[in-house]
C-alpha cells in the first residue's frame, strides 16, 4: 500500500503552481527539488506517474509545489484531486488513522450521536485549514461540517456519526430559504 505524502488542491497563480494538503510531517526532505514523486490519480486522467518537484514554497501557511512537467495553470488544474505518494508495500506505516478519501466517504449515510440518521455524506471539501463533509440532509439541504474529531467522532464502514454543534444545521436552512 502507497503512503499518501500530500493531496493536490487548486492551481496558485498562472505558473503552475499547486496547493497541497500535506499528511506527511517531513515536507522539506519529501519535497525537495529534484525529488521525483509517484502519484495516484483517477485513471485517464492523464497525470503523470511521477512528478519531478521544481520549486516548494509556504504561502500564508499553505504549502505550493510547482514540478517541472507541468509549466502552467492548464497542466495545474489537471492535477486537483492527484496524491503524491511513496510507494510501499505491506501496511500502511502512516499511524494517522484519521486519513480519509473522498471515494471512501461519499454515499455513507450520516448520523447524530444517538444514531438517528440526519443525512449522507455527499462530498469531502478539501481546506487550507481544515476538510470539511459536505452533507445532504434528509430535508434535501446541503450543510457543510467540520471534518474534525470533535464533531466527526465515528467513520464506520456504512455511516459517519456528526455530533453537530447547536445551530449548525439551521445556518444553512436559513440560508436556503
Amino acid at each position: 500500500m502507497n503512503v499518501v505524502l500530500a493531496r493536490i488542491g487548486k492551481p496558485h497563480g498562472l505558473r503552475g503552481e499547486v496547493t497541497v494538503q500535506l499528511h506527511t510531517d517531513d515536507p522539506e526532505s519529501r519535497f525537495a527539488p529534484g525529488t521525483v514523486v509517484a502519484t495516484e490519480a483517477e485513471p485517464g486522467s492523464g497525470v503523470p506517474t511521477a512528478l519531478t518537484i521544481a520549486s516548494t514554497r509556504v504561502h500564508r501557511g499553505i504549502w505550493l509545489l510547482t514540478f517541472e512537467e507541468i509549466p502552467d495553470r492548464t497542466g495545474a488544474e489537471g492535477l486537483r484531486g492527484t496524491r503524491l505518494v511513496l510507494p510501499g508495500s505491506g501496511p500502511k506505516v502512516d499511524d494517522d488513522d484519521d486519513a480519509y478519501y473522498e471515494e471512501d466517504l461519499v454515499g455513507l449515510e450520516v448520523r447524530d450521536p444517538a444514531g438517528e440518521p440526519v443525512g449522507t455524506v455527499s462530498g469531502l471539501e478539501i481546506g487550507a485549514a481544515q476538510d470539511r463533509l459536505v452533507v445532504t440532509l434528509t430535508d434535501g439541504v446541503t450543510a457543510y461540517v467540520p471534518f474534525v474529531k470533535r464533531i466527526v467522532p465515528t467513520v464506520a464502514d456504512d455511516h459517519v456519526v456528526v455530533d453537530a454543534p447547536p445551530g449548525l444545521y439551521d445556518l444553512y436552512r436559513e440560508g436556503s430559504e
